[in-house]
């Protein structure tokens, strides 16, 4: 791996840098909501020398790393594009994936101009599935549009967001559809060489991938003279070692680099210096696996799918709370309620309190706003986001005030440090709630400060996770002002 040697100092920044021996238990909003589930085992995720945010088994929290259940997986989806072709087991061959269709994409648009694929992506109105939403075919034109002999393509697989575990069975039951996206990017903005950055909490991912690569080479659809074109591209895996904040891409591409993965100042962007200072391309692992439908169907097949300005189809994955927890592939529209009570079946046992989509970055959805549709502009007016699709529902074991402490616990937990208002203000808002937790209030002299910190917040941080952060405050103190009253009386 090209690049600076990794100090001392850059493995300290990791949370999971040494390789990790036993059992780890799961700290992530998904495992806390559903503590009472299994409180023992909750406890056991406590002690904080070694934290661990997810392992993406939400759907059986609180999780461990021992634990072999699989989530119910289904396409709901009138025009299935991402669950649907996934069938048999996990680490699929690539017999199995050339036999339902793999690589036939690729053959397709290897046939194509590199300006007719792009243009695809852009008829399509694909938006980024990873989290902020960005326009797909807005990334490749960037890319592919600057000049230079080196580009890359890198696969963001570094799927931190607590509650969404959509990347991890995406990988695990059908890598080589990653694998043929990645080479039809290449393809389409001139790049050769390509990098996936996997999540270390994923470890039968990295088997998936890397004996997909290993016959993906074989085959003849990466390396040299691809599918018999004049065309070479390559994968490299580079599994991450413990950071929320290496999901951000700037400092993903850090960490590949083996820097110190900090949030990188914008401009300039990726797609005019990236990894190595070339221009990148990076995309989430969902948004790479809508590329060969897209190829196959057609751009414009794929903008008469969906609602609103959210075309295609989104998988969610749902939480443990729910009596019908998993991977569900929806067309945008569906109304939260539906996707609570319709794919849920609603709670197991209590009523429910709230909701986060996308999140615990992200607003809270309350009950009164269930009826809102899925999509990026409609959610986005109620102060939540479609974010990365992971559905978290709590109950009322959790209090508004211990939803807010963890959150900026995490959040205090994974900043980078590289900005102050993160660095300091997330740590500030986790020991105030600390001692609304122990006293019952806010200390007189704090009562102000929460709104105060939020603001900076949302308006001077540098990345995703302030901004968020103020999201997420702005929407408990918003629709959840009552309960918080109390604290700050």
């Amino acid at each position: 791996m090209k690049g600076k040697q990794t100090s001392k100092d850059t493995d300290s920044f990791y949370h999971l840098a040494q390789a990790t021996e036993g059992e780890q238990f799961c700290r992530g909003t998904a495992c806390f909501v559903a503590r009472h589930l299994d409180p023992d085992r909750w406890l056991a995720a406590v002690p904080r020398e070694q934290r661990t945010y997810c392992l993406g088994n939400c759907f059986s929290a609180p999780a461990s790393s021992s634990d072999t259940d699989r989530p119910r997986i289904k396409s709901l989806s009138r025009e299935p594009i991402v669950l649907g072709p996934i069938i048999g087991g996990p680490i699929c061959s690539v017999s199995a994936s050339t036999a339902r269709g793999g690589y036939a994409a690729l053959d397709q648009a290897l046939g194509l101009s590199q300006v007719e694929l792009v243009k695809a992506v852009e008829l399509s109105e694909l938006r980024g599935r990873g989290g902020a939403g960005f326009p797909t075919g807005k990334k490749w034109r960037a890319v592919a549009e600057q000049k230079g002999a080196e580009k890359f393509v890198v696969a963001n697989a570094d799927e931190g967001d607590p509650g969404a575990y959509i990347d991890r069975f995406l990988l695990e039951d059908d890598p080589h559809r990653l694998i043929e996206a990645m080479a039809i990017a290449g393809y389409a903005v001139g790049a050769a060489k390509g990098y996936i950055y996997l999540r270390k909490e994923y470890p039968r991912a990295r088997m998936a991938l890397e004996q997909a690569l290993s016959e993906a080479r074989r085959e003849g659809f990466l390396g040299e003279r691809i599918v018999h074109r004049d065309f070479f591209f390559d994968v490299e895996l580079v599994v991450g070692r413990g950071s929320y904040v290496c999901g951000e891409e700037t400092a993903l591409l850090n960490s590949i680099e083996g820097q110190r993965p900090e949030v990188r100042l914008r401009p300039p962007y990726p797609s005019e210096s990236g990894l190595f200072g070339k221009p990148t391309l990076i995309n989430n692992v969902e948004t790479l696996a809508n590329i060969p439908w897209i190829v196959r169907h057609g751009g414009e097949a794929f903008q008469r799918l969906g609602f609103s300005n959210s075309r295609g189809s989104k998988v969610l994955s749902l939480n443990s709370l729910f009596r019908a927890p998993g991977l569900y592939e929806v067309d945008f529209g569906i109304t939260i309620r539906q996707i609570v009570e319709d794919l849920g079946g609603g709670l197991r046992n209590e009523t429910l309190k709230g909701l986060i989509i996308g999140g615990p970055l992200a607003g809270i959805i309350p009950p009164h706003l269930f009826d809102t549709p899925l999509g990026f502009n409609e959610l986005a007016r109620i102060g939540a986001s479609v974010g990365h699709g992971g559905v978290i529902a709590f109950d009322e074991h959790t209090s508004i005030a211990e939803l807010v402490h963890h959150v900026f616990e995490f959040g205090a937990f994974e900043s980078c440090g590289k900005c102050t208002p993160c660095r300091l203000g997330s740590r500030r808002i986790e020991q105030l709630f600390h001692q609304i937790l122990e006293a019952g209030q806010a200390p007189t002299c704090e009562k102000s400060k929460p709104m105060e910190i939020v603001s900076v917040l949302a308006m001077t941080s540098l990345c995703g996770l302030g901004t968020g952060l103020a999201e997420f405050a702005q929407s408990a103190l918003r629709h959840y002002a009552e309960e918080l009253e109390s604290c700050f009386t």
